[in-house]
C-alpha cells in the first residue's frame, strides 16, 4: 500500500502545522528563551501564517511550483537564519518534484532528503550541532531504512515520526555548535533545541497526513 499527496493535501499539511505551532506558542518560545533570543516561534509563525493565507493560490499549482513558491515565501517572511534555511530546503525539494503529479512514499523520501542536504549545505552544519538537522537527519535515515525493508506505510510513518522526536530529545545533551546558544557558558547543554523540536513537529504532522491519505 502507498499514499498519495497532491498540492491541496500539501497545503492542508501546512495549515495543520500552523495550527500545531499556534497551540505550542508558549512552550516553543520558552525553549528558545533558554538558549536564544526567544524569537523562533514568532519567526516560524509569520512564515506558516503567510502560507496559510496563501493556501488557495498555492494549492492550485503543480507540486513543483507549489514547493518553490513556499520556499520563496518562507525566505521572504521568516526572520533570521531560519528563513534562509527553510527557503533553501523548499527550493531544493521543488526540483525533485519536477514533472511529477503526486507525492508517494518514494517521492516524499526524495523531498525530505533534498531538504536535509540543502539545510546542511546552506547552514554549514551537520548532525550533532544542536540544530533542526538533529531531528530531520534521523527521520530521513529511518525513512530510507524502512523503504529498503519494504515495511508498511503505517510502520514507515510511525518510525519516521519517532526518529524525529527522538532526535529532537537528544539535543538536550548536546553542546551547541551553531546559533546563539554557542555564546552561553554551557553551550545550551541541558536544553532542547527549539529548531529541532519544531522540525520534529512538522515531520510528525506530515507523517499523520501521509497516513490519512494511504490507499487513496
Amino acid at each position: 500500500m502507498n499514499f498519495t499527496l497532491n498540492s491541496k493535501d500539501y497545503m492542508d499539511y501546512i495549515v495543520a502545522v500552523n495550527q500545531e505551532l499556534n497551540e505550542k506558542e508558549e512552550y516553543i518560545t520558552n525553549l528558545d528563551l533558554a538558549t536564544g533570543d526567544g524569537d523562533h516561534w514568532a519567526n516560524l509563525h509569520m512564515g506558516f501564517t503567510k502560507l496559510t493565507e496563501e493556501k488557495e493560490r498555492l494549492e492550485a499549482m503543480d507540486l513543483s511550483s507549489e514547493l518553490k513558491e513556499i520556499g520563496k515565501i518562507m525566505m521572504a517572511v521568516i526572520g533570521g537564519s531560519s528563513g534562509v534555511l527553510y527557503g533553501s530546503a523548499y527550493l531544493h525539494a521543488s526540483k525533485v518534484m519536477k514533472d511529477k503529479e503526486a507525492i508517494h512514499k518514494e517521492e516524499l523520501f526524495e523531498i525530505l532528503n533534498a531538504m536535509l542536504n540543502a539545510i546542511m549545505e546552506r547552514g554549514q552544519a551537520k548532525p550533532g550541532f544542536k540544530t533542526m538537522i538533529d531531528s530531520l537527519y534521523p527521520a530521513v535515515e529511518a525513512y530510507k531504512a524502512t523503504l529498503e525493508e519494504g515495511a508498511s506505510v503505517e510502520e514507515l510513518c510511525k518510525r519516521v515520526a519517532a526518529a524525529a522526536e527522538k532526535g529532537a530529545e537528544e539535543t538536550r545533551n548536546m553542546e551547541s555548535i551553531k546559533g546563539r546558544a554557542t555564546y552561553q557558558s554551557n553551550k545550551g547543554m541541558g536544553h532542547l533545541d527549539p529548531g529541532a523540536v519544531t522540525m520534529a513537529l512538522q515531520i510528525k504532522v506530515l507523517m499523520n497526513k501521509a497516513l490519512e491519505k494511504r490507499g487513496k
